[in-house]
């Protein structure tokens, strides 16, 4: 294996000297963190096993409890715990993982899905020295079910690493994930823990591109489909390790910092048991994937003499959009392949109901709002758990039946966010993306974001509709409006989008190549002219296509798309690109990180998350809650449920459809 960490080996070591330097910065009043964290953070763990010996030889006492007795906080659990083993390091994590009253299941998943048989069989011996148990009798015991089993397999430290590939094997294995999933109903998890437990990274590597090849969506996609809680995660966990475990660590770091609050166990964690082994392609898919680097996420999360060990451990900070490592291009490559590979079953949270009565329906909402007070929840489980296609009968049945119209009834008895949610799903989705639309153009200011948002997830047809709706409502044009409120290219970009002109159908692989070399072409030429190139490129071709483009763009800059993007262009402009490419990538996942913009810090952007909620509840509303859970170590539900109150709460979480 290629050497791929931050901390070496220190030239001329001397752990004597080492050990006498650390005991004078502790010795008297006050302590020389400075001198500590140096000297510690410029050594290998070797190295500074060698010097806890000499320490305890020269001066009698234990370097480690003197640590602890000099530091505090943060900085004292980075450094205390740079000074042992790995296996003891991680022995200990797993001990605080399963001892006490509850269970740190995201520990467990994060250490035993990413560690290989060495490692794991030198955890397991270093546990039983510690603590003078057994690592698996301690697991059994805190755990339960499939996440049990697997964990269990895991532990065992038995995954073939020959690499030798059986090319009849692959094809079997894929055959029999395929037959324990989506090819039937309920889940056959035993051929998924024997699968994914055992077989080489090589051997799975081939078992996921057959897997695909047969279900038509990815393997993650159907573990997110199929499976569900810990045991869900977990087998995400080991997936994304088979893939990159660099790529699953920069992950892990970037959700250990981000939002409010720092995961300070995870962050000491991922950044001292990998600053010997990979940080530095951490670092690179770090930077792949987010839009900062983890040297700079890391200054603005934490403070301090801890925030200086951990920058020491991250070992540099890396310019943005500069060139990839190797294996982070061929990772970007490799992600936008699967991307293009992959379909990608999309699923609602809102369906028909059976045995519909519009006439029924509409009665039972005239009684829910006549007399004094009005019947919320009456109007929330008959509006929310109804089609589209079902609410607009129920409108018409209404002003049949009754000569009234429910639209004005509705907002006569119904006030603030509650209103205008259960006005939203009463619309049709032409009349509400108008009104949305609207709104984001009204007033002083303009909604950016959602114009781009919604121009940038909607089809050609939801366009067309939009339009139309656009006009009948406000007898203006929805181009001119535009047009009217927004100036510059970001105008442009969006009246391109706002034809609802963009070319359907798969990618054409001659002109994907030309595409992407005339983008990369342009990522030389100046601003204005790099920016109306991508504008006649990611507004014009159809998804399948740009899929190909950004595949073949990594392969003629050693560059990311995302990453140019962010870099080389500002403003509108670049959220409006940004929006696309992350459409391109996976739209829901895109939708999901719109989401939680809208809720996340002080103050919740209603409109935002009514918008996307009732928009995405009959179309992709449940991949959007599957890729808010694996981004955000969150669910949905809970996120709306901590975030919004009454019978808009109420109505939010029938539309979510679940808790994951």
């Amino acid at each position: 294996m290629v050497f791929r960490g931050t901390i070496t080996d220190a030239p001329d070591f001397d752990a004597s000297a080492d050990a006498e330097a650390l005991y004078n910065a502790m010795k008297g009043i006050g302590s020389d963190k400075e001198a500590i964290l140096d000297l510690v953070t410029s050594r290998s763990s070797a190295q500074r096993q060698e010097t806890i010996a000499a320490y305890k030889s020269n001066f009698g006492k234990d370097l480690i409890e003197d640590l602890k007795y000099e530091l505090t906080g943060n900085f004292e659990r980075l450094i205390v715990s740079l000074m042992r083993t790995p296996a003891y390091h991680d022995a200990k994590e797993i001990h605080d993982a399963v001892k006490g009253a509850g269970t740190h299941e995201r520990c467990l998943i994060e250490v035993l899905a990413s560690r290989n048989n060495k490692q794991m069989h030198e955890m397991v011996a270093a546990y039983n020295d510690a603590y003078g148990r057994d690592m698996e009798e301690d697991i059994i015991m805190d755990t339960s079910g499939h996440f049990k089993k697997m964990l269990v397999v895991l532990l065992q430290g038995t995954r073939d690493e020959s690499g030798v590939v059986d090319a009849d094997l692959v094809e079997q294995d894929a055959q029999d994930l395929f037959a324990a999933g989506e090819e039937q109903w309920g889940t056959d998890e035993s051929k998924f823990i024997m699968i994914l437990g055992n077989r080489s990274v090589t051997h799975l590597h081939m078992v996921f591109d057959a897997y695909e090849k047969i279900a038509e969506v990815s393997i993650e996609d159907s573990i997110k489909n199929e499976l569900s809680g810990d045991f869900e995660r977990l087998m995400l966990a080991v997936v994304h390790c088979i893939r990159s475990v660099p790529m699953f660590f920069a992950g892990r770091l970037y959700k250990s910092m981000k939002g409010l609050g720092t995961a300070d166990n995870t962050l000491i964690r991922i950044m001292i048991s990998r600053s010997e082994i990979d940080m530095l392609d951490i670092r690179e898919f770090f930077r792949l994937r987010y839009e900062k680097s983890l040297y700079n996420m890391i200054m603005d999360d934490t403070s301090g003499d801890y925030k200086r060990t951990l920058l020491n451990l991250c070992g540099g900070d890396d310019d943005l959009a500069g060139e990839f490592f190797p294996e982070a291009a061929q990772m970007a490559y490799k992600m936008w392949e699967l991307s293009a590979m992959t379909k990608v079953q999309l699923r609602p949270t809102i369906g028909p109901t059976h045995n519909f009565d519009p006439a029924a329906d509409a009665q039972a909402l005239r009684k829910a709002m006549k007399g004094f007070g009005t019947d919320e929840d009456a109007i929330i489980d008959i509006v929310a758990q109804r089609s589209n296609a079902q609410r607009q009968e129920i409108r018409q049945a209404f002003k049949s039946l009754l000569g009234r119209d429910l639209m004005k009834d509705l907002k006569s008895e119904l006030s603030k966010n509650l209103e205008r949610l259960i006005i939203a799903l009463m619309l049709t989705p032409a009349e509400f993306d108008a009104k949305m639309m609207r709104k984001a153009m009204e007033g002083a200011g303009t909604d950016e974001h959602a114009l781009i948002e919604i121009l940038v997830t909607r089809s050609n047809e939801e366009i067309q509709a939009m339009n139309a709706a656009y006009r009948d409502a406000y007898k203006k044009s929805l181009e001119d409006a535009i047009q009217s409120d927004t100036s510059g290219l970001f105008c442009r970009i969006l009246v391109s989008l706002v034809q609802g002109a963009r070319e359907e159908g798969s990618a054409d692989m001659e002109r994907a190549n030309t595409d992407a070399q005339e983008l990369a072409d342009a990522c030389n030429a100046d601003s204005d002219d790099m920016e109306v190139k991508f504008m006649s490129v990611l507004c014009t071709r159809s998804f399948p296509h740009l899929r190909k483009v950004f595949q073949e763009f990594v392969r003629y800059t050693n560059k990311d798309i995302e990453q140019i993007i962010k870099k080389e262009m500002s403003g509108d402009v670049k959220n409006s690109f940004y929006a696309i490419v992350r459409s391109v990538k996976n739209q829901p996942s895109y939708l999901a990180d719109r989401l939680y913009k809208a809720m996340k810090g002080l103050g919740t952007d209603d409109r935002a998350l009514i918008r996307i909620m009732v928009s995405r509840s009959e179309i992709d509303l449940f991949n959007i809650r599957k890729e808010f859970k694996e981004t955000h170590d969150t669910s949905l539900h809970e996120f709306i449920q901590g975030d919004t109150s009454g019978d808009y709460r109420k109505t939010l979480l029938v539309l979510c459809g679940g808790e994951d």
